[in-house]
């Protein structure tokens, strides 16, 4: 009798957890280019006190036991033919496309790995207000695929700092992407966007109607 009152409250028990189980805290979400553009905060940015080694990168990575630093680790998650890992993670061989300018490359010594939005872009978009941690967690983030992406290293030192007003990628067609990239890693981490840099984007996203963008807000 004991025996089955007991696995009678272990039923029931059972049954109640997927009812109080919490719901996923940071849930992805989908929405037309323009729609995202318009959920930035517009605010004045400011590049006081920047300075960039408040972000520290990059780090021991994603998996600090596979040897590879995070800038290792997204060369090996981006690449289109996997390059070889030798001791201390040095790749050789290997095939990435940078998108930016439409270029295969063959050698990770002609990458770069770009933060889409730049660590001082971060900064004087809401960054400032960080802590270390946060801002280490930026420079290093692999937890969305745009937040940092291989490219050619006179691509990325093209755009250096600049956003969507000052700078799109030279290969026109990947603008549309280029932007929702953008505004993706933005809202990602909360960050605003000025009035001239809102005017570019919603001028990218006009050529746009079909583009999307999805992010999911970061821990």
């Amino acid at each position: 009798m004991l025996t089955s009152a007991l696995r009678g409250l272990a039923a029931v028990s059972l049954a109640v957890l997927p009812l109080t189980a919490p719901a996923p805290a940071h849930a992805a979400e989908t929405l037309p280019l323009a729609e995202a553009i318009a959920r930035l905060p517009v605010e004045a940015e400011s590049r006081d006190g920047y300075d960039r080694d408040a972000f520290r990168h990059w780090n021991s990575g994603d998996d600090p036991d596979d040897g590879c630093n995070t800038r290792g680790e997204v060369l090996l998650a981006e690449a289109v033919e996997p390059p070889t890992v030798g001791p201390r993670c040095r790749l050789s061989g290997g095939r990435w496309w940078s998108y930016y300018d439409q270029v295969w490359v063959t050698s990770a010594s002609g990458l770069d790995l770009d933060h889409l939005v730049p660590l001082a872009e971060s900064w004087d978009s809401g960054a400032s207000a960080w802590t270390a941690q946060r801002c280490e967690a930026y420079a290093n983030d692999q937890g969305a695929e745009a937040s940092l992406v291989a490219v050619t290293a006179r691509s990325n030192r093209s755009k250096s700092d600049q956003d969507p007003a000052e700078w799109l990628p030279p290969a026109t067609e990947v603008h549309c992407r280029y932007a929702a990239e953008w505004v993706g890693t933005k809202l990602r981490w909360s960050l605003a966007a000025d009035e001239t840099e809102v005017a570019a984007l919603h001028e990218t996203a006009a050529d746009c109607p079909d583009q999307s963008v999805t992010y999911e807000p970061a821990a």
